[in-house]
């Protein structure tokens, strides 16, 4: 099973960008990579956009002009949320396609894995078990 709707993927995947402004020390890290990073995500289809600076979390553009973007198919970024995806080789096969600064969002990644735990404890705590990665 996946994600039942786009509403699901702003719930758990946006869900934890706002969970972690709510950390002092991870919000500091993030506002300070200063970046507006976008999420494309397909079926179901949604745009998240995390704007890093302001510790924002909205579900399309709304105004906001990204420096950079990454696509994949929702399946693909609830198992990276889960760290069972590896960015680099995800990148090289295609699953993710990345654009924009690339630079400056791969220097925001290994924050990610920081968020990991809380997205598995998120899902768990919901009864979303069917949308844990083996």
């Amino acid at each position: 099973m996946g994600f039942r709707d786009s509403t699901e993927v702003v719930t758990y995947i946006g869900g934890i960008f706002e969970k972690a402004y709510e950390d002092p020390a991870l919000a500091e890290k993030l506002k300070a990579a200063g970046i507006v990073l976008k999420f494309d995500f397909k079926d179901p289809d949604v745009v998240i956009v995390i704007d890093m600076a302001n510790g924002t979390v909205t579900e399309g553009l709304g105004g906001l002009d990204p420096d950079a973007e990454m696509t994949m198919s929702s399946d693909t970024g609830n198992a990276y949320w889960q760290g069972k995806v590896n960015l680099p080789l995800a990148m090289a096969k295609g699953k993710i396609k990345v654009g924009g600064n690339v630079a400056a969002m791969l220097k925001v990644a290994p924050l990610s894995k920081q968020l990991f735990g809380t997205y598995v404890e998120r899902l768990q705590a919901d009864g979303r078990d069917d949308l844990l990665v083996a």
